[in-house]
């Protein structure tokens, strides 16, 4: 004789998978093809930060904190945890990868003057040098990728996606948190 089903808890999967398929936007497909296409973009910008990283003989990780101080620098240097929180990372790995960087000569490392126990990275000219080299073919690497958009169109894109990476953080925190 087969055993009895539970048939209690068939209509309750029914009913929340009918309330999770209410939640989805209308535009379902669109919405993937999105996030595989941002994926996708992901993975080509990485071949090319490896790409340019190797050109100087660093790693992709590392030719991503140079980028950060490069962006944040305002004189004074740029702090392990600023520099961190900007690249999803733990400062514990920007601590070590900057340290290879100082002895490679990319970076200099120096206390802060009011904080001791923070450590502040400024790129130094070699750096400065390395990049103003590698300008001329990133500058038409880039202008081939964006030709559609004029200033105004990307700035509008561009700030289309600071808001939808907002959302994405708030889901992320949401979902870990099981909400």
């Amino acid at each position: 004789m087969a055993p009895a089903k539970n048939t209690s808890a068939a209509p309750v999967e029914a009913a929340e998978r009918s309330q999770i398929v209410e939640q989805l936007p209308k535009n379902r497909d669109a919405v993937l093809r999105f996030a595989r296409e941002i994926a996708t973009i992901n993975v080509h910008l990485e071949e090319l930060r490896y790409f340019w990283a190797k050109r100087i003989g660093i790693s992709g990780p590392q030719w991503m904190i140079l980028m950060v101080i490069s962006e944040l620098d305002q004189g004074e240097g740029v702090a392990v945890n600023a520099a961190a929180k900007r690249l999803h990372v733990d400062p514990s790995f920007v601590t070590t990868q900057s340290k290879l960087l100082e002895k490679k000569g990319f970076m200099y490392r120096k206390p802060a003057p009011e904080d001791a126990r923070v450590v502040r990275m400024s790129l130094t000219a070699q750096s400065l040098q390395q990049f103003a080299e590698l300008e001329a073919q990133q500058a038409q690497i880039f202008g081939f990728i964006f030709e559609e958009f004029d200033g105004s169109e990307l700035s509008i894109f561009t700030d289309k996606l600071a808001a939808l990476k907002e959302r994405f953080e708030k889901a992320s925190a949401r979902v870990s948190l099981g909400i």
